[in-house]
């Protein structure tokens, strides 16, 4: 077999192209099943070794497969003779002799080509594989996705492959993804990429097509209880709560409804918004039984922004019916804020929070100024050990293995949600799914938003969520017996009895 294929191509080389083709196809091909084998055994898992094997090399296996024919066509036209007076001089005669099946040439060519289809088809299928992994899409593009990568990697999705939300499922959804994936590595090649890059909102799947394929909207009923564990800037960093107990239900039950009330079946919300950021509505509709729409309209938006490009009326082609990535629009690449992320840290005991200072100057150093990455790393480093061995020199040697994991945690929190290469900072990416330091729920429920009868959209705190702890002490501090010496009185009776359902 083999001393049929160097013969074979031996004469198929018929000029230096006809060679190069047959170097290049014979190369990439012996190469790519290497680097195949030594994948499936677990020995080379690099991406970009992944990225070289499935892209590069049936690339060059295509093109030297095409220069083959392009070297006999050039010696055809350079001495004026037919392809058969040419293979007839370059085979022998015996090649050429017609069989039943066919000549041994045409047997030749006909079982390469055979095995060239069986190996393009499992190289194309192995490339859309790869392309498909979350590996690909967070290194190939390092410089540009590591923002993206290092966040999902620890997100509550991070076992979910990224093409399950970004791309959908579906033909006409695997050909768009390529398309957007072919002018971004033009825009990677010609260094024309946003810094920071811009969260493709318009670009996004229908939420009913990827998040609703695991998150039942039908099951989202009762209620959900968080408490949110913060701490102090003191020489304790002592706790404080805030609870909510979160009414997430979609339907109307016992002349309530919840949270996502907004993309239950049966209702719709729609809406427009400045520059189509999702930031500032311009307007907001509901959907009423009949079918009909009932409209707010920003006041603020219309009386501040008459000049604006984006269009008020309901004609505008930035309409947008509401779906679960309006509020959870960082589902998994999420970057918190840095006093959320040192908080987050404390309560889960990360950080040994007997330190004296330690929330402070955690935050005090994740907040300077740095150039770039490899300056914060040292520079935290300098922060909070200049900061103990000034302030508290016994504790340098004493706790020394507590203050370097905490060192180590901000340069964890800092390099995750910081990224200099790439213009991105804190709370460059805003999450919507609350509005402690954004406008979150309330780019819609807020007394700006009104109808024709200067009626607002509702805007009141226990519409969503009874508040059972707010920057307490305790993590039930509301549900407790309300004492009426407490200034908070008042306050306290009402949230206790909104949340036993005396109201």
């Amino acid at each position: 077999m083999v001393n049929l294929y160097l013969h074979f191509i031996r004469r198929v080389s018929i000029n230096w192209i006809g060679r190069l083709g047959v170097i290049l196809t014979t190369s990439s091909f012996i190469t790519f099943v290497c680097l195949e084998i030594l994948r499936l055994g677990g020995i080379m898992t690099n991406a970009y070794i992944g990225l070289i094997t499935y892209l590069t090399f049936p690339t060059l296996f295509i093109a030297g497969l095409l220069l083959i024919p392009l070297a006999w066509w050039i010696q055809k036209r350079r001495e004026h003779r037919s392809i058969q007076e040419l293979a007839g001089e370059r085979f022998d005669a015996d090649d050429l002799v017609p069989r039943p099946m066919g000549s041994r040439l045409v047997l030749t060519i006909s079982g390469l080509t055979f095995i060239n289809i069986v190996f393009m088809t499992g190289a194309s299928f192995r490339t859309l594989q790869f392309m498909d992994s979350a590996t690909f899409c967070g290194t190939a593009c390092h410089r540009v996705m590591n923002p993206e990568w290092t966040t999902y990697q620890v997100s509550p999705h991070a076992r979910v492959k990224c093409v399950e939300c970004h791309v959908g499922e579906g033909i006409e959804a695997l050909i768009d993804s390529k398309l957007s994936g072919a002018r971004q590595m033009l825009m990677l090649i010609f260094d024309a990429y946003n810094r920071p890059i811009h969260t493709p909102v318009k670009e996004l799947r229908p939420a009913r097509e990827t998040c609703e394929k695991c998150h039942w909207p039908e099951k989202f009923y009762g209620r959900r209880m968080d408490v949110f564990e913060h701490f102090r800037p003191d020489e304790t960093s002592t706790p404080f709560y805030t609870t909510l107990n979160l009414k997430i239900d979609t339907g109307r039950e016992a002349n309530h409804s919840g949270i996502h009330w907004h993309i239950a079946a049966v209702n719709e919300v729609r809406y427009t918004s400045v520059d189509d950021e999702r930031k500032t509505m311009i307007w907001v509709d509901v959907r009423r039984p009949d079918g009909s729409y009932h409209r707010y309209t920003n006041r603020h938006v219309v009386m501040n922004h008459s000049g604006m490009q984006t269009p008020l009326s309901g004609r505008s082609t930035d309409v947008r019916v509401m779906d679960c990535v309006d509020c959870h629009n960082r589902a998994t690449h999420i970057y918190e804020d840095p006093e959320n992320a040192v908080d987050r840290r404390l309560a889960l005991e990360q950080v040994d929070r007997t330190l004296p200072y330690i929330k402070r100057e955690m935050l005090h150093a994740l907040t300077i100024n740095y150039s770039d990455n490899e300056t914060a790393r040292k520079g935290i480093e300098n922060h909070i050990h200049g900061f103990y061995r000034n302030s508290y020199p016994h504790l340098i040697e004493s706790q020394l293995p507590a203050i370097d994991e905490a060192v180590r945690v901000a340069r964890e929190i800092y390099d995750t949600h910081v990224h200099h290469t790439m213009d991105l900072t804190w709370n460059t990416y805003p999450s919507f799914n609350h509005h402690q330091r954004n406008t979150g729920c309330f780019r819609c429920h807020n007394e700006n938003v009104i109808d024709s009868g200067g009626n607002a959209i509702a805007f009141d705190c226990t519409a969503c969520h009874s508040i059972l702890a707010y920057e307490s002490e305790t993590p039930l501090h509301f549900v407790g017996e309300p004492d009426p010496k407490d200034p908070e009185f008042p306050m306290h009776r009402m949230l206790r009895d909104e949340f036993l359902g005396l109201l």
